[in-house]
């Protein structure tokens, strides 16, 4: 099936270009382009290797052909161009409709839905940057789908297609799947940023901080990996060392204050890890949560 069916995209950006190259590597056929630069869209069409004549500012003027069409619009455009398409129809029989966005939920293309096309989304847990000409940016990624039924099984091969592995998501729970990847992310990000702070004010060469912190770092990813993240967790708080704990309060409000609201923050969050998994009594719990609430 995924190699007969024909694709069409709307939204020539970077998400747009890779999913254009990699669907025709893959065997799907592309049918049409459209983006808000006439040139973005011309581009992505060479990209996919398309020589067609559907290319064009206006999405309902391309989607024809379309067997699958993908909008890969920035967020804030997924609506309002889904209600444009559904107005002027041109969408042939039986495609469905898949955005890629990451927050919101196959609900933005309503219009589409009430106008007899099966909608969804697709969602790869990553993020686009240049990729070099010819690899895949799909291979091994998580693809997070969602929507009517039959545009995510069309959505989950194309996520196998691809090389990626497709997991489904309640359609009412997408923006809080996002939270989770801003956590995962851009949030480690934060949080190893502060560890290297930490460190500098230890007197350690910041230039030296990620490459002392790293085998500790991937040391902890890998036990979370093979025992969950409760079982790995470690540290003076699963051992309920209340000294251990405040004198690191004291010693962060002495040379680190900046970092102190941080560290209360998420030593509580710990505390609660290390009760749930059993290792601490109530009464050091609650001596832990007063010495993290300064």
């Amino acid at each position: 099936m995924a190699t007969k069916e024909s694709f069409a995209i709307i939204g020539c950006g970077r998400a747009g270009a890779a999913f254009a190259r990699a669907l025709s590597a893959a065997g799907y056929t592309p049918s049409g382009f459209a983006s808000r630069s006439l040139s973005s869209a011309r581009q992505v069409s060479d990209i996919a290797g398309y020589q067609g004549a559907n290319v064009s500012t206006l999405p309902w003027e391309v989607t024809g052909e379309a067997d699958i069409v993908l909008l890969t619009t920035p967020d804030d455009v997924i609506r309002h161009t889904a209600e444009e398409m559904a107005v002027h129809a041109g969408m042939k029989e039986g495609a469905a409709v898949l955005h890629c966005s990451g927050a919101l939920s196959s609900t933005e293309l309503v219009s589409l839905a009430d106008a007899g096309f099966q909608t969804g989304s697709i969602h790869p847990l990553q993020s686009f940057g240049v990729a070099p000409s010819g690899k895949n940016p799909f291979e091994g990624i998580m693809m997070g789908i969602e929507g009517e039924r039959e545009a995510v099984e069309r959505a989950r091969i194309m996520a196998e297609t691809l090389g990626g592995t497709p997991f489904q998501i309640d359609t009412a729970g997408k923006m809080i799947y996002h939270a989770a990847a801003v956590v995962a992310s851009n949030y480690l990000v934060t949080l190893m940023k502060s560890a290297m702070d930490l460190l500098g004010a230890s007197g350690v060469d910041p230039e030296k901080g990620f490459a002392i912190l790293k085998p500790l770092i991937m040391g902890t990813l890998g036990n979370i990996e093979s025992s969950g993240a409760v079982d790995a967790l470690t540290g003076p708080i699963v051992r309920g060392d209340t000294a251990i704990v405040r004198a690191h309060v004291a010693t962060i409000r002495r040379d680190a204050p900046q970092m102190l609201a941080l560290y209360h923050l998420l030593g509580k969050h710990t505390v609660e890890i290390a009760s749930e998994r059993g290792s601490i009594s109530d009464e050091t719990r609650r001596e832990l949560l007063s010495v993290l609430s300064g």
